[in-house]
């Protein structure tokens, strides 16, 4: 955990309020998990899936 700390104190949002801090940890955490549901789906249903490419 002093790891991760470390890493904010000395990143762009390291002075910021509290608050401030939660909600680009929130956004953060919330984005990669989207992306990991959606890599977990492709690789379950991806055979599946008829995917086409066009204008």
């Amino acid at each position: 955990m002093d790891v991760i700390n470390e890493i904010i104190q000395n990143s762009a949002i390291g002075p910021l309020s509290k608050w401030y801090k939660s909600l680009v940890l929130l956004l953060f955490s919330s984005i990669v998990t989207t992306l990991l549901v959606m890599m977990v789906i492709l690789l379950k249903y991806g055979p599946y899936m008829n995917i086409q490419f066009g204008y």
